[in-house]
């Protein structure tokens, strides 16, 4: 089996739970279905609360209700690499991702999504919120909100270019020698785009550079799309480039953040240090490998 997925409206209701409902559908067992549900892959519509993720195995259905099941036993069976919250502002949390950890689930789950993990931490629980993101294959920083005011208000922050963004990238080539500094500013999708850098090594035995980079605009893959544009492609990066594979995964960190806090009113800064995340570690995280997603 690979991926399934099943829509049932419920048509009355009666003794059955969702659990039992949808394994007389799609002939998987209970088992199965609660290990689903657990990791975020059924979903229940109602009339007067929209639909949501639905993890209890013995959860009521009422006539009127849609449970949506999405079964990938692959991706169920993946084990996700770890976060760690860096900074807990209580409005809001500041999180070091790995690669290879989704910052928000997908239909067939969220047991691999930074967002998950930061509500099994929190005790008590807490509403998590996601502001922005990283790529999948990227490693560094990311805002978690704790309300819809804190999801609003750091929204818009993000929205209006008013959050300074620092990464650190390891390109193909020596960009070093060819111009330390620069801009690109090739426009993304139609729309402007600026990314600054200053390349601070080269290492001549893997031709490879490393830079120091600060995005003004957040356009789709941004950054990796830039350097590629200019022929200095990120390390290991599986959908852009050629020459450019390894065996470290893609060498790319967002690893500072910067913004006047709405609630602190006064400027704050976050950075992977503040973790005690050293090169070594990073080294490590990247050596589990990726995939495109």
């Amino acid at each position: 089996m690979s991926r399934i997925s099943y829509k049932v409206s419920v048509s009355s209701s009666g003794s059955l739970v969702a659990s039992e409902i949808l394994a007389q559908r799609s002939g998987l067992s209970r088992g199965r279905i609660k290990d689903a549900m657990n990791k975020g892959a059924v979903w229940i519509t109602r009339k007067k609360h929209g639909r949501e993720r639905l993890r209890r195995a013995t959860a009521p259905v009422r006539a009127g209700d849609t449970l949506e099941l999405y079964y990938d036993d692959e991706l169920l069976a993946l084990k996700p690499p770890q976060s760690r919250c860096l900074s807990d502002r209580q409005h809001y949390s500041v999180w070091y991702k790995p690669p290879g950890l989704l910052t928000q689930g997908t239909n067939y789950g969220d047991h691999c999504a930074l967002t998950r993990q930061a509500e099994l931490f929190f005790n008590p629980r807490r509403k998590v919120f996601l502001v922005h993101r990283i790529d999948r294959e990227a490693s560094g920083l990311v805002v978690l909100a704790h309300s819809s005011e804190a999801a609003s208000k750091l929204s818009m922050l993000f929205q209006n270019n008013q959050v300074e963004k620092h990464y650190r990238i390891e390109v193909l080539g020596d960009l070093a020698g060819e111009h330390r500094h620069g801009t690109i500013d090739l426009p993304l999708d139609g729309k402007s785009a600026l990314t600054i850098f200053e390349a601070t090594s080269y290492d001549a035995p893997t031709n490879t550079s490393r830079v120091e980079v600060v995005i003004r605009t957040g356009r789709l893959h941004q950054i990796r799309r830039h350097f590629n544009g200019i022929g200095f492609p990120v390390m290991g990066d599986p959908r852009y480039g050629r020459g450019n594979k390894n065996s470290q995964g893609m060498r790319l960190a967002a690893y500072s953040l910067g913004f006047q806090c709405p609630f602190e009113h006064e400027r704050v800064v976050f950075t992977m240090e503040d973790g005690n995340l050293s090169e070594e570690d990073l080294s490590k995280v990247n050596g589990r490998g990726n995939s495109d997603g």
